[in-house]
């Protein structure tokens, strides 16, 4: 079987350094795994995720016209389905905001929705208006003349 970017095939670890792994692949083939390519957290040290000998699959990356294979172990892996969470975000002013999520239960109704976001708008205007005064009284404040 001709290797091809794209594919997933099964190996064996032959060899670990501190920038990755080295895969034994078919028919003598080997190619090698980078160390941001071996899990989808942050890896410090590859002997944390691998042992020579164990069977991994991986996805080919690439093959230059040197012969060179680049693998991967965490693409090779199968896909999750991700619904994305609902996050707040910090402004200027500490607010925070309100950024819309699909919801797979469907109990919210359009209304519940608008009046939330009727709520958190409110309260962000009420607040910006409070600190826009202040502001005004504390350039006042500052503009009298010397005696």
């Amino acid at each position: 079987m001709q290797l091809e970017a794209g594919m997933i095939v099964s190996g064996k670890v032959s060899g670990i350094t501190k920038f990755g792994a080295f895969i034994d692949l078919d028919k003598g083939k080997s190619g090698m795994v980078h160390i941001s390519e071996i899990a989808s957290e942050y890896v410090e040290d590859v002997n944390q995720h691998l042992t020579i000998g164990q069977e991994v699959k991986v996805k080919v990356l690439s093959i230059d016209e040197n012969g060179k294979i680049a693998l991967s172990i965490k693409k090779a892996l199968p896909r999750s389905p991700k619904r994305a969470p609902a996050r707040t975000n910090s402004n200027k002013s500490g607010l925070t905001s309100y950024e819309w999520s699909p919801s797979n239960s469907g109990a919210s109704s359009f209304e519940d929705m608008m009046s939330k976001f009727k709520q958190s708008s409110d309260e962000k205007m009420a607040s910006l208006k409070k600190n826009d005064g202040f502001q005004r009284k504390q350039r006042r404040g500052n503009s009298k003349p010397v005696k």
